[in-house]
């Protein structure tokens, strides 16, 4: 899921610092989730970032390639 994170605020060109005041989740919530080492958050956190990046959890969680 991290790496969806990550591609979607890449999409965006924004920063982890832009991602996390737009959403209101500290930037280190968000930096390791991207890097893997947080594996668990809630799904308040979810739904906050994945309306910051204009897209939905299902996006984020769901990979076409699985």
């Amino acid at each position: 899921m991290g790496y969806k994170i990550k591609e979607k605020r890449d999409e965006k060109k924004m920063t982890q610092e832009q991602l996390a005041q737009k959403s209101g989740v500290c930037r280190a919530t968000i930096a390791a989730l991207e890097s893997g080492t947080d594996r668990t958050t809630t799904t308040k956190t979810l739904l906050k970032i994945a309306k910051a990046l204009d897209t939905t959890v299902d996006v984020l969680f769901f990979s076409d390639s699985v």
